[in-house]
């Protein structure tokens, strides 16, 4: 499997990035320590949003269950009779994922992207044939890099479903954390200073958590240029898509508390490696043994992720046919090498 790794340092402060079921910040165990931890799925929505956000045209795909009025408004452009359109919207929704009841949505998320419900709805309006047009979902259009990118599930058909050529760890940091609350207090801007109730007009307390996350991605080259993904685009198109999914996957943040508790900031260090074989490994165990130092975390960080990544060259072999580090070089020349492998 040719493939591209991405090992990623990056200290964020005082933030409450992705939180549990009960609003603290999500955490996890590894090396016998409590770890701050951001899902892979928190992750990942916020560089699926960034990628669409810098290029539309090439990823405007959509996760959502309210599918049923696009399809009918195409199906009406079309030249479908109103009646028609919705008894079409409907026929294709419950073959997508089962329609709900009131059948104005599907029962599970559906990702899809403009131009491919453009051709699913031009096929249904020339046959009428739900089976038929269900078809012209098979091959991704230009619109729908991030379909390929990170993947689609869909249990009432699985033809449609497709194995995203993007994998993600959890993020986790490379040291002992411990949730910590803030207590929080708002004035009551119209109480007068001599009120019998003097005090706040309402308090509060929430949990955050400060860290050095380790962070990883991998793509999967070879995946990603078959004719099931982004075999349809030219080599220099596929190469845009990766160069934008690495920039993406550096620069994107989740939106959790941005108000409130502002928390955007940069890697600090990034090794990106691309191998023509193998599977993606990550450096994780390089923080098995949790970091301690008096000083910084980062540079300590990065230290020992250099150490693990020297080791499992070393005792294992690990090849790599390129390799490059930020800050040692620029963004701008880290992308134009791992772009060069990509056909």
């Amino acid at each position: 499997m040719r493939h591209l790794e991405l090992h990623i340092v990056q200290s964020v402060p005082v933030a409450c990035l992705n939180r549990d079921d009960f609003g603290s910040p999500k955490t996890a165990m590894f090396g016998n320590v409590t770890r701050a931890r951001v899902s892979s799925q928190c992750w990942k929505r916020a560089i699926r949003k960034l990628m669409a956000e810098e290029s539309p045209q090439r990823f405007a795909g959509h996760r959502t269950r309210l599918i049923i009025e696009p399809l009918r408004d195409r199906l009406t452009q079309r030249g479908l009779s109103p009646e028609e359109a919705q008894q079409g919207a409907e026929k294709l929704g419950e073959a997508i994922a089962k329609l709900d009841n009131p059948p104005t949505r599907v029962k599970t998320l559906f990702f899809s992207s403009p131009q491919q419900l453009d051709a699913l709805t031009t096929a249904y309006a020339e046959n009428k044939d739900t089976k038929k047009a269900m078809k012209a979902m098979k091959t991704l259009p230009g619109d729908a890099a991030d379909i390929a990118l990170f993947g689609r599930m869909v249990a009432s058909d699985h033809t449609l479903t497709l194995e995203g050529a993007a994998m993600f760890s959890h993020a986790l940091s490379t040291h002992r954390v411990s949730n910590e609350i803030d207590f929080f207090s708002a004035v009551d801007d119209l109480k007068p200073e001599d009120a019998e109730d003097a005090g706040a007009g309402m308090t509060g307390t929430l949990e955050f958590n400060s860290a050095t996350f380790y962070r990883f991605a991998a793509l999967n080259l070879d995946m990603l240029e078959d004719n099931a993904h982004l075999g349809s685009l030219a080599p220099e198109e596929r190469r845009e898509v990766v160069r934008m999914f690495v920039c993406a996957t550096l620069k994107a943040m989740p939106a959790a508390r941005h108000n409130s508790m502002h928390a955007a900031t940069l890697p600090s260090f990034v090794l990106a490696v691309v191998r023509d074989k193998g599977h993606p490994v990550q450096l994780v165990n390089a923080f098995e043994e949790p970091v301690w130092t008096r000083g910084g975390l980062a540079e300590a960080s990065r230290k020992k992720l250099e150490e693990e990544y020297a080791l499992l060259k070393a005792t294992w072999g690990v090849a790599a046919v390129a390799e490059c580090r930020m800050p040692d070089i620029p963004l701008t020349q880290l992308l134009d090498e791992v772009t060069r492998h990509v056909r």
